[in-house]
């Protein structure tokens, strides 16, 4: 009896002590105007505050103190530690201005970069070199402009991300289906390549690198690596040609390359299973390896050693410092769960989260809230669980950055649909709104805060919000959901241009995408003349 005495009270201590490290919400903010505000990206300031950025739809209203420009422009939003808003700004051209990514720049101001098919108006300088083209625009630290640059060519040029580099210029990257023309400099290798420009601290280039194979390659995240270089994180449908030597697991794989200073390829690696897998962050990590974190359709195979969960999941795949695999983490529930940002915490772990549609099965812990809702994952440096965390209200909730800018204390945020309710304390603004959470590992409080049945059975009789022009899952498996401000002709055609379909729809509507083949598609609302691109992974 002893032994089994030893057991049980070991167990019960081990519970007590796991509720006791769990993760709960301290503080949170809701911004946005009268239309639409869809968040995309946020960073932890030197002055302990948050600078967040996303692409609005609004008018002066509510938190947003401009006017629109033209179909869509970036909204930036200052807040101090306290989540007092500062200042806001709103920036763009005559056409439509996508946002993507803002850090903090060595002189204490902002950069940030987005696509944009804006000719020279309001706050664009430049006219467009094609579709779309990279837009970077420098503010000084109160948000006043000090410069923009578009960069891009006669095709179609969708930027991602953006680091300084410590010359105190950039490095922009992004995906392009062009050949040479404006600012690139070599011909395309097939459908979509990764494109990599670097600039000087004016904005000048210096340099630019195309990377691909035969088949679309597209950029989803880049990181500056300790000896100078870069590192570059993608999705690959090609098989060896090009700068790519080796085949495809199945679908879209993970594909990762190495640049060194200059921009030149010193490895790639191809990592997937057999369906679907979509990078969506990469970074260094502190033993000078790489980590990559996105989302996963396939089972066991290929790089692939866990079975999946349920449609997609979440999967992190640490490398060491030459590409070699350590150890890969499948993460999710029974629905899917499309990871879509990563950091490495202070603890020298790592913070994963997205958007989810499972409730509590596989790895999920906690009932959904309504529709998607933000799912925060916490493993340790060797890809343990250690926790993970729901965070949602009433409808549709969408994670998409995370970061912490002290020890065991995160922010988190997405853009919301949802009214008060559930984990949400502030109303609703109107067509999505940025959603801004901050939470805290606490001491007395249990990960598992599950929803009674009363009110879980009132988070499946929702109703969605209109959005200016939103979709979603992407990518998706069997049906697009489009939601639109008002009504519009909407267009799907492949990367050929040929046309899929067309269809006029006002409010809410679905497209059924399961018959179409595996790949990249544009969506277009031809009313206002917006695109996105959408990620097939039937």
């Amino acid at each position: 009896m002893k032994p089994k005495f030893f057991n049980l009270t070991f167990l019960i201590c081990m519970m007590y002590a796991n509720a006791f490290t769990q993760i709960t919400i301290t503080a949170q903010k809701t911004i946005g105007g009268s239309g639409g505000d869809f968040f995309v990206s946020l960073a932890a300031t030197n002055d302990g505050g948050l600078i967040s950025g996303g692409t609005s739809y609004s008018d002066m209203s509510f938190e947003k103190s401009e006017n629109g420009r033209g179909n869509g422009d970036y909204w930036v939003v200052k807040m101090d530690k306290d989540r007092n808003i500062q200042w806001d700004k709103t920036i763009g051209g005559s056409g439509f201005d996508e946002f993507k990514s803002v850090i903090q720049t060595s002189d204490g101001g902002y950069a940030f970069i987005g696509s944009s098919n804006s000719n020279i108006s309001f706050e664009k300088s430049e006219s467009s070199r094609g579709s779309s083209d990279y837009w970077l625009v420098k503010l000084d630290a109160m948000g006043n402009i000090q410069w923009d640059k578009t960069i891009g060519s006669s095709g179609d040029d969708y930027v991602e991300e953006l680091i300084q580099t410590k010359d105190g210029g950039f490095i922009l990257a992004g995906s392009s289906n062009s050949n040479i023309s404006g600012e690139k400099s070599a011909n395309g290798r097939g459908g979509m390549d990764v494109w990599i420009v670097k600039l000087n601290k004016l904005g000048e280039k210096v340099w630019d690198k195309t990377f691909g194979g035969n088949n679309d390659d597209w950029c989803s995240s880049f990181a500056g690596t300790a000896d100078g270089g870069v590192i570059i994180g993608g999705s690959s449908l090609s098989n060896i040609s090009g700068e790519k030597t080796e085949n495809t697991r199945g679908g879209f794989d993970y594909w990762v390359l190495k640049l060194d200073s200059k921009g030149t390829l010193q490895w790639d690696k191809t990592i997937g299973g057999d369906a679907h897998e979509f990078c969506q962050n990469i970074f260094q990590t502190a033993d000078r390896g790489y980590i990559i974190a996105g989302s996963s359709l396939s089972g066991i195979s290929g790089e692939k050693t866990e079975y999946s969960r349920g449609g997609a999941d979440y999967w992190a795949v640490k490398l060491d410092k030459n590409g070699n695999i350590q150890w890969d983490k499948t993460i999710g529930g029974s629905g899917d769960d499309w990871c879509n940002a990563m950091i490495q915490t202070k603890s020298h772990g790592y913070m994963l989260i997205g958007g989810s549609l499972s409730s509590a099965s596989g790895d999920k812990s906690e009932y959904d809230r309504g529709g998607s809702d933000y799912w925060l994952v916490n493993l340790d440096r060797k890809g343990k669980l250690l926790g993970e965390k729901t965070v949602g209200g009433y409808y549709d909730d969408w994670g998409s950055a995370v970061a912490e800018p002290e020890k065991n204390t995160f922010w988190i945020g997405g853009h919301s649909y949802s009214p008060i309710g559930a984990d949400k304390t502030e109303f609703a603004r109107d067509n999505g709104d940025y959603w801004i959470v901050k939470l805290e590992y606490d001491k007395h409080a249990s990960l598992t805060d599950s929803v009674s049945e009363n009110v879980y059975s009132q988070l499946m009789q929702k109703k969605l919000s209109d959005a200016a022009f939103t979709v979603y899952p992407n990518p998706a498996k069997n049906i697009l959901n489009i939601h639109t401000y008002s009504k519009a002709l909407i267009s799907l055609t492949d990367l050929s241009g040929k046309i899929i379909l067309t269809k006029t729809i006002e409010g809410s509507d679905l497209i059924d995408v399961s018959k179409l083949s595996a790949g990249i598609y544009i969506l277009k609302n031809n009313t206002t003349g917006e695109t996105k691109k959408i990620m097939v992974s039937n």
